[in-house]
């Protein structure tokens, strides 16, 4: 089995009865003296797999059901008729994706600086930068209403027909009470976040989903308030998800600690932190624009309605595909900064190892789910003929799509959890809008593909960048990355960066 020296250790991790008694520490040592045994490997996989879902599972329900409230408004919308979807389609995409890119990336500052807050046990200090954040974020909303407002001319200023603009510009103007909301829950959402309190945020956005559902029923096919209503009634359950979580957030004991009330202080120091949202904000927004503009440029295709129909469909289950991996890479970002901050170089690599492992399993279960029901899952958006074929005619590339995006959130977890973020910006960019976009529009347009021609884009960019992280990731020497996060931590110590951020004294 190995060397005699490893066997009162390798022991040792036999005799735990649970897979919960094993620790860190034991398994970074039983890894240095390999090779193992076949159901010590099981052993170890059991307990990483454990860990990640522990951490994971409750971050896709919150990603998956706060999105899904737009996911059940836009099927709500294809009912109503194809220019209906293609108007609600649009607007989604074209500005509410604008305002989802812009506000999510300003708070991942949250949860950076929330996160040295919390880990310096400077608990008050967490309440002032939410508060913080939440001005900053209130601003862009303020700056992004005008975008909403006159989201028609800007339609048809970049090509879209007078008739879906007019659609889009209607629910565009129902989202603009959601912009707001949006501006003061993703600043209280990283701030709960980074106290690792997400069971609640789970249980809030799992029971006010389930609320959208019978509302939207209730304004769209009993009231028949039409896209309008179901553009309100989104906005009106974004607002339910603030006064819920907001409570949680005043009254609960274990925010007790980490907010002490309205303060001053949040209008102190906000240039400083001005500038790293706005660092966050460019390079979240350089992913999550990219697959947005594809189907904005779908828009100009001939036969605009049935393209943006079908591409919009496919889109909606493929980010749904992200939505659950992006609470697992949340998990692995944890996993990975934890074990480097820990000094266990081999257990990070393991852990690389055993999520990457589980999300190809999971993508392509889903991507077989995507081939097998791919009418069905058309027809949930829409009962016009047209749009399901086309739909029918994108699944094998959604397909493709989501098995590279199942390995792909997880890689940029890796990446966040390790500190390349600057790293991965630059991939990106070269991947997405130097390669993956104009090939998409060169296929589009300037030959018979169409609408698929542009999915194909889509694919290329994201299969570069995937290829691009999974060389990143099999040639990073762990060892120097744990000297990399200690000399981060020494650094942070010295340099008291918190106290440069936020003026708590």
């Amino acid at each position: 089995m190995g060397s005699a020296e490893c066997q009162p250790l390798l022991h040792g991790l036999y005799a735990h009865n649970r897979i919960s008694d094993l620790s860190s520490d034991a398994i970074e040592e039983s890894l240095e003296h390999r090779p193992l045994e076949f159901r010590l490997w099981l052993r170890l996989v059991a307990w990483e797999s454990r860990i990640l879902w522990l951490l994971s599972w409750a971050s896709i329900v919150v990603e998956l059901c706060n999105y899904m409230l737009s996911f059940v408004t836009l099927i709500f919308s294809g009912h109503l008729g194809t220019l209906e979807l293609a108007g609600a389609s649009i607007a989604s995409v074209g500005m509410q994706g604008l305002a989802y890119g812009i506000m999510l990336g300003m708070a991942s500052a949250v949860q950076t600086v929330c996160g040295q807050a919390y880990g310096a046990k400077k608990y008050p200090a967490m309440g002032i930068i939410c508060q913080k954040a939440i001005i900053l974020h209130l601003g862009a909303a303020v700056l992004l209403t005008f975008l909403y407002w006159y989201s028609g001319p800007i339609l048809i200023a970049i090509g879209q027909s007078e008739s879906i603009a007019e659609q889009g510009q209607i629910f565009a103007h129902g989202l603009i009470p959601q912009l707001y909301a949006f501006a003061i829950y993703c600043p209280m959402q990283r701030f709960l976040q980074a106290q690792n309190i997400v069971n609640p945020l789970a249980f809030m956005s799992c029971g006010v989903f389930l609320l959208h559902i019978l509302l939207s029923w209730l304004v769209v096919y009993v009231l028949d308030y039409g896209l309008l209503g179901a553009a309100l009634t989104q906005s009106f359950s974004w607002w339910i998800l603030v006064f819920v979580t907001s409570l949680y957030i005043l009254l609960s004991p274990s925010c007790k600690e980490t907010w002490t009330g309205f303060s001053i202080q949040a209008f102190k120091g906000i240039w400083p932190y001005l500038k790293i949202t706005v660092a966050s904000a460019v390079m979240l927004c350089l992913e999550i624009w990219y697959s947005q503009g594809l189907v904005l440029i779908s828009g100009l295709l001939p036969n605009p309605t049935i393209s943006l129909d079908s591409i919009s469909v496919c889109m909606n289950y493929l980010n749904w595909d992200i939505e659950f991996m992006l609470g697992l890479s949340a998990a692995t970002s944890v996993r990975v900064s934890n074990e480097l901050g820990a000094g266990h170089a081999k257990v990070a690599k393991f852990s690389v190892l055993v999520v990457n492992a589980t999300t190809i399993l999971i993508s392509t279960v889903f991507s077989i789910i995507v081939l097998v029901f791919r009418v069905a899952l058309s027809r949930l958006f829409t009962s016009d003929a047209e749009v399901i074929e086309a739909v029918s005619n994108l699944t094998p590339l959604l397909a493709i799509s989501v098995f590279l995006n199942g390995i792909q959130p997880i890689l940029s977890g890796v990446a966040i959890g390790s500190g390349w973020q600057s790293v991965v910006a630059y991939v990106n960019l070269a991947t997405y809008y130097l390669i993956g976009l104009p090939i998409g529009c060169v296929l589009g347009f300037k030959t018979s593909l169409g609408v698929t021609g542009i999915w194909w884009g889509l694919v290329i960019g994201v299969f570069l960048q995937t290829v691009t992280l999974i060389i990143l990731t099999a040639r990073t020497d762990w060892n120097i990355e744990v000297q990399k996060a200690t000399e981060r931590l020494k650094k942070s110590a010295e340099d008291d960066t918190l106290d440069l951020v936020v003026a708590t004294k």
